[in-house]
């Protein structure tokens, strides 16, 4: 490698990185900023051809970014509140996204002069599924309320699987039509079976993998290791997966979502790692993300050389509003038609408000997988050019349009989270009571058995610190064990809290699967724990 390519390397994270925390520093929106800015310099570099090209390569989208991101996402979900709108996610995550292909596949049929239907729907499904990365970058900002939050990541995380498979199954048939050959029977005559075999063989895949990467994980205590180990998880279960022809993206979901459940289960230290490891990875990933979709539009735009750009700018409008009304047309009655028809569902779950759901309507934001899966489509393929400029214009009028008037329609329509955080901070103080409750609890339990000796008399504070300082050599050599092999005070104390910090923990993690607080709560409240912990392990 020379040093050119070396420099186009740097260039590419450093520029994200920089525009990244200009945004941060004036409380713009990131994701929009690195749009524009990807754009605009790839129209600059476009008539400089000194300057380096950043062409995006399907493969490192789809096994290099699009597995941490994905599992990052998971891992910061909450299995239960999943599990509670596991129904409208099902209905926006399969029903919605083989709806929006159906509608825009027969809408760019009917425009596009000799496009054959079985690549109408190709270009369907790759601008079916609302974008992870989008939505989750989005709605972390927005303070949304948190049922919303819940269905919109829900929705962003499984409906990759569908629109995957559904474009499998339309680019085969599309390749075997146009080559007078015949596909396999369960490729093309029968795509049920291959959309519920991708389906079961990525949940059996992540279930399988979950289980035996949670008791690893229960077992080995070296935060080190174990994070080292998390970074590969993704990509292993992408790729099993993909190796048998399952879904990918469905097998990191469910480790994703398992893990984090029971991420409890794990030492203070591994869980203190996790956080800020997959905090970076995600901003460095994303921010790169966001850049590299802008700075495709002069390569896309090569490929149109000699069509009418005014015929071209149509099919595009047509197609951005075939994604925008497809949406409403399935969430409307979506939300409101199942609750007039089941009584059950009427009773599990009340009706939302109309603002909510204008709003879910509202969020379909897509992104670089749309685009992956488009630069993907085989040479040869009828029209590729143009349905990759249809792809990019697409995600490009998500993320500008639905992306800069999303904030302004959530003000409008009065949409926030401030009943939910008087709330989680009433929650959190009641579980922070009963949670010191237990400590102490334990504590009684431990000294009144007499398991740990206490001290009798009471050491004042300046003699306490340098007793501690004292023993700190003897501690060090002996494990915590005096000149005369006794405990050394410091080390009952980190004994003790230890022991009432479990405590405190059980109760949480109890209280949370009691549905009495919720995931974030918990969260929030076992970082507190888990700051502490790590505070008496540098005694």
């Amino acid at each position: 490698m020379n040093i050119s390519t070396a420099l186009q390397f740097v260039l590419l994270p450093a520029g994200a990185v920089a525009v990244a925390g200009l945004a941060r520093w004036r409380g713009w929106p990131t994701p929009l900023l690195l749009v524009l800015v990807g754009l605009i310099v790839g129209l600059i570099a476009s008539h400089f051809p000194g300057l380096p090209a950043y062409e995006l390569d399907p493969d490192v989208v789809l096994l290099v970014f699009l597995p941490p991101l994905l599992y990052s996402a998971a891992l910061d979900s909450s299995y239960l509140r999943l599990r509670d709108v596991r129904r409208p996610v099902g209905l926006l995550s399969v029903g919605l996204v083989l709806f929006s292909a159906a509608v825009i596949g027969l809408v760019a049929h009917a425009l596009i002069p000799g496009l054959p239907l079985a690549a109408a729907f190709a270009l369907g499904a790759i601008v079916a599924p609302p974008d992870a990365v989008a939505a989750v970058a989005v709605a972390r900002r927005l303070g949304l309320p948190r049922k919303i939050i819940t269905i919109l990541v829900g929705e962003s995380l499984f409906n990759d699987a569908t629109a995957l498979t559904a474009y499998r199954v339309a680019v085969a048939a599309t390749m075997g039509h146009g080559a007078g050959k015949l596909q396999p029977f369960w490729q093309v005559v029968n795509p049920l079976w291959q959309f519920l075999y991708a389906a079961g063989g990525g949940l059996v895949i992540g279930l399988l993998l979950a289980y035996a990467f949670g008791r690893l994980f229960s077992r080995v205590r070296d935060a080190l290791i174990t994070n080292t180990v998390s970074l590969l998880i993704p990509f292993v279960s992408y790729l099993l997966a993909e190796a048998v022809h399952a879904s990918g993206v469905l097998s990191v979901v469910v480790v994703g979502v398992f893990l984090g459940h029971r991420m409890n289960r794990t030492t203070y230290g591994t869980r203190v790692v996790s956080y800020s490891v997959w905090k970076v990875l995600d901003f460095f990933l994303e921010i790169i993300v966001f850049v590299l979709i802008g700075l495709q539009l002069p390569l896309i735009l090569q490929g149109l050389r000699g069509q009418n750009p005014w015929q071209v700018a149509g099919y595009a409008a047509a197609v951005f509003a075939a994604v925008l009304v497809a949406r409403f047309l399935w969430v409307i009655p979506g939300t409101y038609l199942p609750r007039m028809m089941f009584r059950g569902i009427r009773e599990r779950e009340p009706k939302p408000p109309a603002a909510h759901t204008a709003v879910i309507g509202w969020a379909g934001m897509r992104g670089v997988v749309s685009l992956a899966a488009a630069f993907a489509l085989p040479a040869g393929f009828p029209d590729r050019d143009l349905l990759l400029f249809l792809t990019f214009t697409v995600v490009i009028g998500t993320l500008l349009v639905q992306g800069m008037s999303f904030p302004l329609l959530i003000r409008k329509l009065g949409v926030s989270s401030d009943h939910e955080v008087y709330k989680d901070n009433l929650s959190e103080a009641a579980a922070q009571q009963a949670a010191a409750a237990a400590a102490l609890a334990r504590l009684e339990e431990l000294t009144s058995e007499g398991v740990i000796e206490t001290h009798a008399e009471v050491v004042d504070r300046l003699r306490n610190n340098a007793e501690r300082r004292a023993m700190g050599a003897w501690e060090r050599l002996g494990g915590g064990v005096g000149p005369e092999g006794e405990e050394t005070p410091s080390a009952l104390y980190r004994r003790l809290r230890r022991a009432m910090l479990e405590a405190e923990r059980s109760v949480l993690v109890r209280m949370r699967d009691e549905r009495r607080i919720d995931d974030e709560v918990l969260r929030r409240v076992t970082m507190e724990l888990d700051y502490e912990e790590a505070t008496l392990a540098r005694e």
